[in-house]
């Protein structure tokens, strides 16, 4: 008798135990536990840690909560100035309403997938090659709400949205090369029309000076002289400006008429033997070459 009530305790605590087994579940905590009792939504969503279900009549679907990232694969579109590109994204979500993400939609991962994919062709379509390359973050917002509409039903929020990149035809990338080429060298050309017309204001601005002053022009000329010389060349061609001869000229009488006050009396010029003002000058630049 004893030992037949040792066997059925024996045997009610393995049931217990095989009871227990079964309808115990371990909900981590990034997941949600849905309980669906005879096929309906039973009761709330089942938080994390150790849950009890009736083993036969309840079934336990986990969802994950955690932020999915999902790659879009490349699509391939016309846009609206006639250029045919193909864009691929990356479309990061996660479910807010673990309920409604088992309940309204068969699988919320392949909905967002197809929704991704059909919203970036539409807005490929709607958008200039210009605006695919250098306003994303606008393209991305229009992508974020595009997806999230329909998402909200599915209880699955859209965190962000991100164009990853814009592959050209190989015609059309040579020819925006070529157009950026062409820019760069308009901007050069207009950058040395300025460069020559803001110096040629300061040369004319130096030859009024000299003009003014004509020893200006003299100290020039000694200057290039000088410059030239130092290239140490065999053969040295310098042309003699007729403004340097008249300045000459005009130092010589002046010398001249110095040494009269003082009492000299320099050889006066006359009409059969006049001063020879252009050897003058060769000696003088000869000279200060020399020095």
């Amino acid at each position: 008798m004893v030992e037949e009530l040792i066997g059925a305790v024996a045997a009610a605590g393995a049931a217990g135990l095989v009871y227990l087994a079964s309808a115990a579940r371990v909900v981590k905590q990034y997941e949600r536990g849905v309980v669906f009792r005879l096929g309906r939504l039973h009761g709330e969503v089942r938080r994390p840690g150790f849950n009890l279900i009736l083993p036969v009549a309840e079934r336990m679907r986990k969802v994950n909560l955690q932020i999915v990232t999902m790659p879009v694969p490349a699509q391939e579109g016309i846009t609206r100035d006639n250029v045919t590109v193909r864009v691929d994204a990356v479309v990061y979500f996660k479910v807010v309403d673990p309920a409604a993400a088992v309940v309204n939609v068969e699988d919320y991962r392949f909905a967002v997938s197809q929704m991704a994919q059909t919203s970036l062709r539409s807005i490929i379509g709607k958008s200039e090659l210009d605006d695919l390359l250098s306003n994303r973050e606008k393209l991305n917002q229009g992508l974020e709400l595009m997806i999230d509409s329909p998402a909200v039903e599915w209880g699955v929020t859209i965190d962000r949205v991100e164009i990853k990149d814009v592959s050209l035809p190989d015609t059309m990338k040579r020819s925006m090369a070529r157009q950026a080429e062409a820019d760069r060298e308009r901007r050069a050309r207009v950058i040395n029309a300025d460069a020559e017309y803001q110096a040629s204001k300061k040369l004319s601005q130096a030859a009024q000076q000299m003009a003014d002053t004509p020893s200006a022009l003299q100290l020039r000329l000694l200057q290039t002289v000088m410059a030239v010389a130092a290239e140490k060349n065999s053969t040295l061609v310098l042309p003699i400006p007729v403004e340097l001869l008249r300045f000459l000229e005009r130092g010589h009488q002046e010398g001249a008429e110095g040494a009269h006050q003082e009492g000299d009396r320099p050889a006066p010029a006359s009409a059969d033997h006049p001063v020879d003002t252009a050897e003058q000058a060769i000696d003088e630049l000869r000279r200060a070459v020399e020095q």
